[in-house]
């Protein structure tokens, strides 16, 4: 009968080392409550936790990736659009993320999910789609404050889609299709100014010299007449015919005052 109570006694010794026994990872902490009071935090490695007095609450402490759900966000500008984002954070501090919040996981979606709306209604559409990397460090700045009380950092914070309504959607198309004609216009505007101020230079150039000017015409002759199969019709210089001209003259005042003077 005494070696049965013994056995019974080392049996259930064994069995109370044994459920005392606890083994945690590097990436996890233990957060220890003795009879209701915090204690301290255990781990990595191996450890006793007495049953019963003693109460141990595991933390991961390695970088958790959290999705915040589509947000529907009322722009500066009155644009409707859903945004949905992505959230970095680790628990630096595993007492903390125990004691001083109930659920630090779900408290730090709902504090993404608020905090996303209020920033992003802060600002316009063209915002939202043309400065991400400004909006992801304000609003991840804002989660970090909050959640420096709970022991937890957060690391980084993505915005990862804006998504407007099939009508919007249109409207910025047609937007973006009028900015592009508006920069064609102005590009073939800027063209144009510069082809004339360079012929206006090159017509400067060439008054100072006639026979360059004549040179170019002959140029261009040259150049047009290249085409067997064109028609070409081109004005002749005044500058080669005005001797012939001047010289019609002269004979026709002369004949007209050999007239005169026979009668």
């Amino acid at each position: 009968m005494f070696i049965n109570v013994v056995i019974a006694v080392i049996v259930l010794l064994a069995i109370f080392v044994f459920a005392s026994i606890k083994i945690l990872p590097e990436y996890e902490r233990g957060v220890m409550f003795t009879l209701g009071r915090m204690t301290g935090v255990k781990g990595p490695g191996i450890f006793l936790v007495i049953p019963v007095i003693q109460k141990m609450i595991k933390v991961d402490m390695r970088v958790t990736v959290m999705d915040v759900p589509a947000q529907e966000v009322i722009s500066r500008d009155n644009v409707s659009v859903q945004v949905n984002a992505v959230v970095y954070f680790r628990v630096i501090e595993a007492n903390k993320a125990i004691v001083e919040v109930e659920n630090f996981y779900a408290a730090i979606s709902q504090l993404s999910q608020t905090t996303l709306r209020s920033v992003l209604g802060q600002h316009e559409l063209d915002d939202m789609l043309a400065e991400r990397e400004k909006l992801n460090a304000h609003i991840q700045e804002i989660l970090d404050r909050q959640t420096d009380a709970w022991g937890v950092k957060v690391a980084n914070v993505e915005i990862k889609q804006v998504e407007l309504d099939e009508s919007m959607t249109r409207a910025i198309a047609r937007q973006a299709e009028a900015e592009r004609s508006r920069r064609a216009k102005i590009i073939n505007a800027e063209g144009e100014l510069q082809a004339a101020e360079n012929l206006r230079a090159a017509a400067r150039e060439l008054s100072h010299e006639p026979q360059a000017m004549q040179l170019r015409y002959l140029q261009t002759l040259l150049d047009m007449g290249n085409n067997e199969n064109a028609t070409i019709v081109f004005p002749l210089p005044m500058d080669l015919i005005e001797p012939l001209l001047k010289s019609a003259r002269r004979t026709d005042d002369g004949n007209r005052d050999a007239g005169s003077g026979a009668q």
